[in-house]
Parts: structure tokens; sequence; C-alpha cells
């Protein structure tokens, strides 16, 4: 674990909760010069602790690890803010529609910054992610011309829409395409596990 719970983040959700230090130490067991010397930085709280801090400001272990208060204003769900978060040690695959804090293998995951992948680009750099649709009756047929070795290949292709995801896991060795529903689809990502996610609009 590369981060852990710092005093500016205690004191940052303990002021949020209207609580005061020792407020703060009678909920945790601890004394209100324990909880002081966390929020100046001259102490760290036990590990055992984690969760009962937690629990006191209402987020999970990981947020608290993150070292920043997660706010979403995503309140409507809107799907077309889509984040994806990929575990680089097993691949898992994990979409939010907002901001989080989430981890896998014990690894801190950060939301994948989708690269334009232009249809009509000419950067022979990009040739190898650019996402070509298709229509085919009632759905799009997309491919992405992309090696599918063991080593390099496209992880997913999802298809985003206001109020829907539909995502298809490829594998190595596979064909490089799927086909999607039309209904509302406004953009189409694919992802590399060597240079990451790319997107186009529909």
């Amino acid at each position: 674990m590369d981060q852990y719970i710092t005093g500016a983040m205690i004191r940052e959700m303990r002021m949020k909760k209207k609580l005061t230090q020792a407020g703060l130490a009678e909920i945790l067991s601890v004394s209100d010069k324990t909880v002081s010397k966390w929020e100046t930085g001259k102490g760290y709280p036990d590990i055992s602790l984690l969760e009962p801090i937690a629990v006191a400001f209402g987020v999970s272990v990981t947020e608290l690890l993150s070292g920043s208060a997660v706010h979403n204003s995503n309140i409507s769900a809107n799907m077309l803010r889509s984040r994806f978060y990929v575990c680089p040690v097993c691949g898992n695959i994990i979409h939010a529609m907002g901001e989080a804090a989430l981890s896998c293998h014990g690894i801190a995951l950060v939301p994948c910054e989708a690269e334009p992948s232009d249809e009509e680009s000419d950067e022979e750099s990009d040739e190898e992610h650019r996402i070509v649709i298709e229509r085919v009756e009632d759905e799009y047929y997309v491919t992405v011309d992309h090696e599918m070795t063991k080593s390099h290949y496209i992880s997913f292709i999802a298809g985003v829409s206001c109020d829907g995801l539909q995502l298809v896991k490829l594998y190595p060795e596979g064909p490089c395409e799927t086909r999607l529903k039309i209904r509302c689809l406004q953009k189409v990502y694919c992802y590399c596990n060597r240079d990451g996610l790319f997107a186009v609009d529909v």
C-alpha cells in the first residue's frame, strides 16, 4: 500500500461531520490528544482503527486511504459520464458513473483517460486503435484493426448511451470485433492492454 490516511483528511472529514476532536476520540475510544496528533501529522492511526474511522465518517476504507474525499455531483446517473478503471494486475474492469475510490489487488485504481479514436485520422501511430463503426440492420458492427496476441490486445469494447452501457470482453487470439445495439448509442470505447483507453463519438 503506497498511501495512508493523512491528518488533513481526518480533520476535513471530522469538520464535515461537525465533530470535535474529543467527540471523535470518544467514538474511537482514544484520547483527544491522540486525534490531535493525527491531525497535526505527529502520528498516524493504528491500522486496526481504519475501519472504525471509516464508519465514523460514513465512508469506505478505500476512500479513506485515497487521501481525498469523493464528491459526486453526478446524482442523475448519466451514463455519458462513464469512467473505466482497469486493474494492471488481473485486468479486472470496473465501471463507474462518477468519482470513485477503487482498488484491486491492493492497488488504488485511477480512471482511464480516453484518447480520441477518429475514423478519419491519418496518424499512423493511432491506426491500430481506430474504432470503425458500420451499421448492419438494427446494430452497429464495431471493429478495431489491432493485433490480438497474448501480450498485446484489445481487452474490451464498450458502447455508452445516456441510459445504458454495453460492454463486451475480448480475449487474446480472438477476433477484435463486436455488435452493439444502436438504441441511443452515443460513444464507443476500446481498451488496449498496453496503450490504454480510446473513444469515438457515434
